[in-house]
């Protein structure tokens, strides 16, 4: 018989950041995934599904994702924050750590850590599937793939483009298409249509060419403001856009679209 995890979703208003209840099956055993702020509403659901939480799991440090942890895991019952060792040293009160490669299990829950820098070096996406289940895996993807889109890369260091693409066309390629995809902001999607349709993961694969309009970056970074080559425009996940630029000095960075001037 197959099952699939038990999957609900908070979203919060302010950064339009994801919040997950993930459980093997109603009557069984679960986690949170991220803290939005938005707790109450998975904690009714866990209530009505009769779900046990035992882990409250990070994905990485950024403040949309970690806002109200410590706060939440007590409400969840005095449940541990499970995070990246690195993420540890930036975030108070995590109290277990797992590494690339790591399988949490709870209850029937298989939750594989894969590390994938680019947005931030201590990011990392979970893989969940449900022991014994022969249908597809959930890819929780955090700020790295997003419907349409993916994560920015001007916080990610100077490799932070590179690891980000990586991450997507390398430490996923072994899921399949029919992957349920839960990213950290915004709509639920598939790793098939993100291949098929992405505009970001269009030019990777050569499906599309690559853009050269001359561009000014402005408002973002010292070492980052000033001219640029737009190789993609895209819309994002909260209804802007994202851009890919080259600088003179071969340097890819994926920034917002607000911080793009397009002569």
């Amino acid at each position: 018989m197959t099952r699939s995890p038990l999957i609900v979703t908070t979203e919060s208003t302010e950064w339009l950041t994801n919040s997950y209840l993930v459980a093997d099956r109603p009557g069984g055993r679960g986690v949170i995934v991220d803290s939005n702020g938005v707790l109450a509403p998975l904690l009714d659901a866990a209530r009505e599904h009769d779900v046990t939480i035992e882990k409250l799991v990070l994905t990485h440090h950024h403040w949309d994702h970690v806002v109200s942890h410590a706060e939440d895991a007590e409400a969840a019952g005095g449940v541990p924050v499970v995070a990246a060792a690195e993420t540890a040293t930036l975030v108070e009160g995590v109290d277990e750590t797992y590494a690339d490669g790591d399988v949490l299990r709870v209850g029937d829950l298989r939750i594989e850590a894969r590390h994938t820098p680019g947005h931030c070096s201590d990011h990392h996406a979970l893989v969940v599937t449900v022991e014994g289940q022969d249908g597809p895996p959930t890819l929780f993807s955090a700020d790295v793939l997003f419907k349409g889109t993916v994560g920015g890369t001007f916080n990610g260091g100077p490799t932070g483009f590179a690891q980000l693409r990586t991450a997507i066309t390398e430490r996923f390629a072994d899921l399949p298409d029919d992957t349920d995809v839960r990213p950290g902001h915004r709509e639920p999607t598939t790793l098939g249509a993100e291949r098929s349709d992405n505009p970001f993961l269009r030019v990777w694969s050569g499906v599309d060419p690559e853009g050269d309009e001359p561009v000014t970056i402005v408002d973002l970074r010292e070492d980052l403001d000033g001219p640029a080559t737009l190789v993609l425009w895209a819309p994002d996940y909260d209804g802007g856009n994202k851009a890919w630029v080259r600088y003179a000095d071969g340097r890819d960075v994926i920034v917002g679209g607000s911080r793009v001037k397009r002569d």
